[in-house]
């Protein structure tokens, strides 16, 4: 569907995320019977249908679904998009009872989407990574965090940050924030000096940096990776370069990483399977958000993160898929949504809020994203559904009727 500069899309619940229109009893900020005005791939006026309409000066009514769902397009905010091959093997064998990091000890994980991603040139990268968006896209999703990871030196993680920066020049998809996760295994050949690898991993930051290739890094905190002091080297050059911080922490076990993601001031903390209270009170102090990634815990037969400490703290919640081929070989934010609630015990509201509101602030997109409001981008879907609790049941199938990034059907 093709739109014109200016349009009015209407819906008979509009869910805006929008904390000026919350209250303690609607803190989605619903509008019933509702309606946004779009100009220039901007949001100009959001309110009640016939108000809108009026405030439009007379712009098309594109979509009018007075028994359908509009919200503000998903934004996921980890995920692993940009790897080729596959791992079923793997993850039968996971499936099976094997062990994660025995399977990783073995040359699996990893280290096998290494082994594809070096085979591959950036084109191919670039057109799975093409298709798997476009696929995202149809579940409602107009944000992606797409990370490096599967290069494991500085060429391949470059030729796969090109890939994503190729794909992220492209219109007619998601948005994408590219993120440089220069720790994320270390590979054979440098096993017998680790400290090596971190220090020819953090130098890239600078060039990769000016490139423009990434706006965050990130890195695995965990007792099979990296170190905390290891991870702060890198995260600090970033800091430095003016690049912000994501970390991997507590997946398998607590050494300290929520720590030092309060320390580095880290947008997102993700997984958090294992960490401290004494973490957890830092972390609030940071204002740092906490990624949660039901999928991969749900396959790894991982007990939850601890959703009751996270909201004693106050510590925000994002859900994202960690789309992945090994732990988490999914494309569908909404499924990670139906988890979070059946897994983790989020509600539907938290749940919604996590992949829209909060998971645009982890990605540096407060303004721009996630939120149903004047001057943000036009990132909107209209669901098949009719309510917004509809959303986290676990459809299996595509719900999204109409999508719309930047004021564009995508």
């Amino acid at each position: 569907m093709s739109l014109p500069e200016a349009f009015v899309v209407a819906a008979g619940r509009v869910v805006t995320c929008d904390p000026s229109r919350a209250t303690a009893s609607d803190v989605l900020g619903v509008i019933d019977g509702g309606a946004v005005f779009v100009e220039k791939g901007r949001i100009v006026h959001v309110g009640p249908r016939a108000e809108v309409v009026a405030r439009a000066g007379g712009a098309p009514l594109v979509i009018d679904e007075p028994s359908l769902l509009l919200t503000p397009g998903l934004c996921d905010a980890h995920t692993h998009a940009a790897w080729v091959g596959s791992r079923h093997d793997e993850y039968a064998l996971r499936m099976a009872g094997a062990d994660y990091e025995a399977i990783a000890k073995q040359g699996g994980g990893i280290k096998a989407s290494r082994r594809a991603l070096r085979r591959a040139s950036r084109e191919a990268i670039a057109t799975e990574l093409d298709a798997r968006l476009r696929r995202m896209a149809s579940l409602g999703v107009t944000t992606v965090e797409v990370k490096s990871g599967y290069g494991l030196d500085v060429e391949n993680e470059r030729k796969q940050l090109e890939a994503i920066a190729q794909v992220g020049s492209r219109e007619g998809l998601p948005r994408i924030v590219p993120t440089y996760l220069g720790l994320h295994a270390v590979p054979e050949e440098s096993a017998h000096d680790v400290d090596a690898f971190v220090a020819e991993a953090t130098r890239a930051i600078g060039d990769f940096a000016r490139e423009g290739l990434m706006r965050f890094v990130d890195a695995y905190v965990e007792r099979s990776a990296f170190s905390v002091e290891q991870a702060r080297l890198f995260g600090r050059a970033a800091l430095d370069a003016g690049i912000g911080v994501r970390l991997h922490v507590g997946q398998f076990a607590d050494i300290g990483g929520g720590r030092l993601a309060a320390e580095l001031g880290a947008k997102s903390v993700d997984h958090l399977e294992h960490v401290s209270e004494e973490d957890l009170a830092a972390l609030a102090r940071a204002g740092t958000r906490a990624i949660l990634l039901p999928v991969a815990s749900l396959t790894l037969r991982q007990a939850p993160p601890p959703v009751a400490s996270l909201r004693r703290h106050g510590i925000p919640m994002v859900v994202a898929s960690d789309a992945n081929p090994g732990t988490a070989p999914t494309e569908s934010l909404p499924l990670a949504l139906a988890l979070a609630v059946i897994a983790y015990g989020l509600s539907p509201e938290e749940a919604l809020l996590g992949a829209t509101r909060e998971a645009a602030i982890s990605l540096d997109l407060e303004g721009r994203a996630g939120v149903l409001a004047p001057a943000y981008d036009a990132d909107l879907v209209v669901w098949d559904l009719p309510h917004e609790r509809a959303l986290v049941q676990p459809w299996g199938v595509a719900k999204a009727r109409h999508v719309i990034a930047r004021g564009q059907s995508i």
